[in-house]
């Protein structure tokens, strides 16, 4: 699997990347590390987890497996911080909370530290410059070996970033987390190029539109996939309108012209643009990540990709 830089920095990482949000609830931690053994035997390195995915499971499983499935050195580990569900106010970037969140994440994990730590999310009321510190903190303290932002808009990640760069020796921002795919190109408009003018890469995630793409909605919702789950057919449903259906039929008449699934189509897309360090994809079992590596090698004709981009330009959510 190919390895690319993320940003300007020294991290390298695999071009699809192996999300962790449904290890501990959709998906057992047998099947998790079954999942992350195939991935690694790939040549995949980088997985990506949080601290509140699935109340904190998904990072308990994945620190397991580290210590048993796999060899820590071979894996890149990403985590996430700043959700605060059960606390008094539902985001917090406070130095208190990121640091301790950061040592909890690290016991959950099994590991003296994570290579790539990122802000989940803004926090209005803590000052930019305490969240940003407090990841300075992190990297002295070897606790973090780079620092991005996960799902912030771009003004949002324009401001840390610009605080960064305004002295060469604070530790930069190299990424930038979005929800990025046929079906949802905002971070088009602005989060793209404000990473790329801060010499960040774009972490997409979600580049099969929540499975959509894959085309298995096509002719219904099939009683094992995600729309069909109380708990997850609210995230699947607002992909299942009209325009995305015209753009699954575009998908799809791409991939019988170059003869693979839709799923390698819409995966080469994303993954591919300028820009995008690497993909995370977030397989609820071991035969869909299986069917993901079967197309990892494949990449779109430019006039494949020039007629996608035409057909889903301005596209939104």
């Amino acid at each position: 699997m190919e390895q690319r830089q993320v940003g300007r920095s020294g991290l390298w990482v695999s071009r699809t990347a192996l999300g962790t949000m449904t290890w501990g609830k959709d998906t057992s931690e047998e099947e998790a590390g079954q999942q992350l053994t195939a991935f690694v035997d790939a040549g995949g390195t980088l997985v990506d987890t949080a601290d509140i995915y699935t109340g904190g499971q998904s990072e308990r499983i994945l620190g397991r497996l580290l210590n048993a499935a796999v060899r820590r050195e071979d894996v890149v580990v990403a985590t996430k911080t700043g959700h605060t569900p059960e606390g008094y106010r539902p985001v917090d970037g406070s130095r208190r909370h990121l640091l301790a969140s950061l040592d909890a994440s690290l016991r959950r994990l099994q590991t003296e530290y994570v290579d790539l730590w990122q802000l989940h999310v803004f926090d209005p009321a803590t000052p930019p410059e305490e969240s940003l510190a407090a990841m300075e903190t992190a990297v002295a303290a070897g606790k973090a070996r780079y620092v991005g932002t996960g799902n912030l808009e771009a003004w949002q990640f324009a401001t840390l970033a610009t605080w960064q760069r305004a002295q060469p020796a604070r530790v930069p921002l190299v990424s930038a987390g979005a929800e990025y795919s046929l079906l949802n190109r905002d971070a088009d408009r602005a989060l793209r190029p404000a990473a790329a003018a801060s010499d960040a890469h774009l972490i997409a995630w979600s580049p099969l539109g929540r499975g959509v793409l894959s085309a298995k909605y096509r002719n219904g919702v099939p009683p094992d996939s995600r729309a069909a789950f109380p708990h997850m057919a609210p995230y699947v449903e607002p992909y299942l309108d009209e325009h995305s259906r015209r753009v699954v039929e575009s998908v799809c008449t791409a991939a019988d012209g170059l003869g693979v699934p839709p799923l390698a189509v819409a995966l080469s897309w994303a993954r591919d643009q300028e820009g995008v360090a690497t993909a995370v994809v977030g397989p609820r079992t071991l035969p869909q990540l299986e069917g993901i590596l079967r197309v990892e090698a494949v990449e779109l004709p430019p006039e494949i990709r020039d007629a996608l981009d035409d057909a889903t330009s301005g596209r939104g959510r």
